[in-house]
Formats: C-alpha cells, structure tokens, sequence
C-alpha cells in the first residue's frame, strides 16, 4: 500500500462479509470511501488517442519542472529551465513552448503513483491493466477494455489500433479476441496482412469466402467462444482489407502543410492517429518507440541524458500539432488524448549524469475531451519526489479515462464467472468534470 493512503483497516466480521459477497458474484465498494454514494460521472468523449512514451519520461524535466540541478555536481533538481504556460501558475519545461500555449485544453496530472517495483516490464504492464502481473488472471489492456465496452464508432473498422509493437500488455486478457487490437509498425504502409495478394480478385475472395461460409453451415451451429472469437475476427479481417478502411492510411492525401506541421515519424502516427478517430476507430495508442533520436528513448540513464530535449521537443511538435488539428476539425471535446509512461524519473543524477527509474511519484497527462482543464492537477514536494497533495493512483487515472467516455468505472467484468472489478475500485478526478 503507498504511503500516500492511510491503510483500511478491515476487522475479521468485514473480511467475512466481503468474503460472503464476493463468492456471490457481488461488487463490493472500497471500504470506508463511500463510493456508492456518489452518482457516476459520465462524460461525452467518443475516441481516446494515447501518446505511449516508452521507457519512463521524466516529469522534472518535462510537465513537473522544478528548480534547476547540475548533473556535474550531482545537485538534485530538473535539467532544464522551467517557462510560463497560459494557465497562471503552472509552469512546464523550456522544450514545450508550444503545448504551453495550449495548456488550458491540458491538465497535467502531476501526482500519480503505483507500487510496483520500477522495472520497466511490469511498470508497463500495471499502466496497460491497471493491475499487478497475476499468475491467475490476464487481465485485459485499457484499450481492450474501452474496445470491450464502447465498440466502434462506425461499421467496417476496428475498436481499437496500436501504432506501435504487439505486446501481451496492450492486449485483451481475458475478454477474448474481439477485444483485441489491429497494429501496424510502418505509416507508409498500414497494418501487414490487410491487403490482399495481386493474384486474389474480388471474384476469387467471393469464392473463398463462400466456402467457408458452407464448411461453417456443415458443421453446424458453434458454441465454443474460442471459435466464435475467431470467427469474428476472419469476418473483421475481411471487412479490414477493403480499399475504403485501407485509404485511411494514405497520410500523402493530407495537405504537405499539415503533414509538415506534425513533423517527424511520431508526428506522422499523430496524423495518422486523427484519421483513425474521423472513420470510427475507438481507442488508438500512438507509440513513441525506444531509440528514438538519443539512442535510448525515454529511458535516460547516463549519457542518453545529454539530448533528451530532442525527444522532449518531437512530443511537443507532434502533440501540439495533434491538439490544434483535432480543435479546428471540432474533434477535440470529443477525443481525450491522454501522455502515459510507465513511471517518471528521480531528482538526482546518476554516475553517468542520467535519471533512474519512479513510481511514486511522476505525471501523466489528459487533453481534450471536454474536461474542466486547470493546466495542472495534484502537487509534488521541491523535487518532484514524493506526492504532496491529491494523490491519483493508476485504478484512479483509469477510471477518470473510463468517465469520460460515459463507462461505468465501477462496475464488474468477468473472467468465465468471476467478477473483476474494472478499474481495481478506481475513482476519477472530479475536478476535471466541472
């Protein structure tokens, strides 16, 4: 438990009530919250875009900007110079001008944490799910989840794409293939395996599709849910390789001004990640890969230090750019575009004069979305070391992201019979909701 929650104390009468309830396929509140009390906020958002900055950005140096170090002298502090933004106040590192014009569409949510051990696997998992890594369950992705309970917004399209590397962490869990997400690695291209072979023609593709059609029929009616899964998704698939869903893809149909506007290759996945959103797609997360311009990404140990403001400024290109161009397409109040990592970095430096790795404290960041932005939520001491006041826990952060798109943070999904709670008894950030 973090140290920024006085612990529940739940005698042995409670733990065998909840016990009791739980074996009965009841939903618990968190004890002591009085969460059942309080009507469920929902929000209006339709399509979330999530910039996934692999490797841990470092909130000191980028949305928590606090009093200047010296990596040389090994003096604890941020690594760059902080500047003004338009919200009064709230103050963001020198290498964001841009998204520091458009703070009043942003909130910083400086004062998130987790428990889990600061390694980068299983920091990246708990910011996929939610959850510790069980041996038990495999819990489904945030996106899987949104895919699960919002669907496409339009017909002929996926719920929910990766712009980025396949990984089990973004994946379904248990709520099965139709949950599950479409990627694609290359911009230029689309997803690989969408498009059909010159030498299969239309006519050809009917054909095929009227065999299968007849060997299901001979086999009769199926009720395995692994099947059923994959029959859907062959069904999602061919409705997939149509030149209308491929088109989406084509950024070169996008004016060379706007396409410059976004700027480099994670630029370009922002670009792409709008168009998604105006066909129907649900949930996107836009990937900024390790290796990126320093060498190392967001992952700053040692020397990769030395130009994390290169990375630093492609997010401020491409998230500025994104945020402007959702706003004049009037996309914006109905797209939350969300910044995750999976843990921030600590004041001090190390012997190489990079960061190591934090989750007790770092920051995550909403935009859009309709939300009641104030630049900045939630506060952290002199060093962006320990969180000060309104702490967020990711089961919180989750369930904020869940309102506003108008799902039910507290209800219950299921594994075969057992109820999971969805967000692990998250609760949003009121605030934010006006």
């Amino acid at each position: 438990m973090s140290d920024h929650h006085t612990e529940i104390q739940i005698n042995r009468r409670q733990a065998l009530i909840s016990g009791a309830a739980m074996a009965g396929g009841l939903a618990l509140p968190r004890l002591g919250m009085g969460n059942t009390a309080k009507p469920l906020i929902r929000g209006k958002v339709e399509h979330v875009i999530c910039l996934w900055l692999a490797g841990g950005m470092g909130q000191i140096d980028t949305f928590d900007p606090k009093a200047r170090g010296d990596a040389a002298t090994k003096k604890p502090g941020a690594y760059y110079d902080a500047i003004d933004t338009v919200v009064p106040g709230v103050k963001v590192c020198e290498h964001l001008p841009q998204v520091a014009t458009m703070m009043d569409r942003v909130t910083a949510v400086r004062s998130l944490y987790h428990d889990v051990i600061d390694e980068h696997a299983a920091a990246t998992n708990r910011m996929h799910t939610g959850r510790p890594i069980s041996g038990t369950v495999t819990y489904p992705s945030l996106g899987s989840i949104v895919a699960h309970e919002r669907g496409a917004a339009a017909a002929g399209v996926p719920p929910y794409v990766l712009i980025g590397y396949p990984n089990v962490t973004r994946g379904p869990g248990f709520l099965g293939a139709r949950a599950g997400y479409l990627y694609l690695t290359n911009t230029n291209e689309g997803p690989a395996g969408l498009s059909l072979p010159p030498e299969v023609t239309p006519e050809r593709q009917k054909r095929r599709e009227s065999l299968r059609a007849a060997l299901q029929k001979s086999h009769g009616s199926n009720t395995n849910p692994m099947l059923e899964d994959y029959d859907a998704a062959i069904r999602q698939s061919v409705d997939l390789s149509s030149p209308e869903f491929n088109r989406v893809f084509q950024l070169d149909l996008e004016p060379a001004s706007l396409r410059n506007r976004y700027g480099s290759e994670f630029g370009q996945r922002c670009l792409l990640s709008r168009r998604l959103i105006e066909r129907g797609v649900r949930y996107i997360e836009v990937a900024h890969n390790l290796n990126f311009l320093n060498g190392a990404g967001w992952d700053v140990h040692t020397k990769s230090i030395l130009n994390q403001h290169l990375l630093i400024q492609e997010l401020d290109t491409a998230m500025s750019a994104l945020l402007a161009d959702l706003e004049e397409k009037k996309l914006l109040d109905k797209t939350l575009v969300t910044v995750m990592t999976e843990f921030g970095r600590p004041p001090e430096f190390d012997s190489g004069g990079g960061r190591g790795h934090q989750g007790r404290a770092f920051t995550c960041v909403l935009a859009g979305g309709g939300l009641n932005h104030c630049g900045a939520y939630g506060e952290t001491d002199e060093l962006s070391k320990k969180v000060t006041a309104n702490p967020v826990s990711v089961p919180d952060f989750f369930a904020t992201i869940l309102a506003s798109l108008g799902i039910d943070y507290r209800k219950n999904l299921y594994d075969g019979d057992r109820p999971i709670p969805i967000t692990d008894q998250g609760e949003p950030i009121a605030a934010l909701f006006g």
